[in-house]
């Protein structure tokens, strides 16, 4: 069964990332993980976001999960992160359709504010509800034949996003928006991921 796990709507200033929105569907971690989980997926969407150029579609493989990102020309910017089996085509669909709704609702006035402008905005539980199954965002994609002629970007890894001489461990070490818990979630979970792949 495929899965949606976060939806997240943000704006891309010239020198920093402003979360404008986000949902996140966490059921299917441990509950007492969730918390850690929730801040690494708001932290790998603000990385992906900076990472990415306005006008630009890329996809990111994290592990077992793939990141959309879409940064519109007008620096508004969705991040979607799914499970390996979501379809990519149908992924830029909602992302799109994500910052039509938000630009259609709150006024890009208030973007690069954020929070301070006290945005309220309620659509992303929905849209990721609804689109849990590929099979309803399908039909829109239909109609999106631009979206087809745009080129996406595959990266393999986060790393692959950093710039020379920078590490994603680095990042998560200085990070400011991660727990000490995270921090060790993180970490623990790499380790157990590199087992895996000498065990296979």
């Amino acid at each position: 069964m495929v899965k949606l796990f976060s939806l997240s709507v943000l704006f891309k200033c010239p020198s920093t990332v402003v979360p404008l929105a986000a949902t996140h569907n966490l059921q299917s971690f441990n509950f007492f993980q969730r918390k850690s989980v929730e801040e690494f997926m708001v932290f790998t969407t603000q990385i992906i976001t900076e990472r990415t150029q306005p006008g630009q579609r890329q996809s990111v493989k994290e592990q077992e999960y793939l990141c959309h990102v879409f940064v519109r020309d007008d620096r508004l910017a969705a991040v979607l992160i799914s499970d390996h089996d979501y379809p990519r085509r149908v992924a830029f669909t909602v992302l799109s359709k994500a910052c039509e709704d938000f630009a259609s609702k709150v006024p890009s006035k208030d973007w690069p504010y954020g929070a301070q402008a006290h945005i309220h905005y309620e659509g992303l539980p929905e849209m990721l509800q609804k689109y849990q199954n590929p099979r309803e965002a399908d039909a829109m994609t239909r109609v999106q034949a631009d979206l087809d002629d745009t080129k996406v970007v595959l990266h393999e890894t986060m790393e692959s996003l950093m710039q020379r001489g920078e590490k994603l461990d680095d990042l998560v070490e200085k990070s400011n928006q991660l727990s000490i818990q995270s921090k060790t979630f993180y970490k623990q979970a790499k380790k157990a991921n590199s087992w895996c792949c000498i065990i296979q």
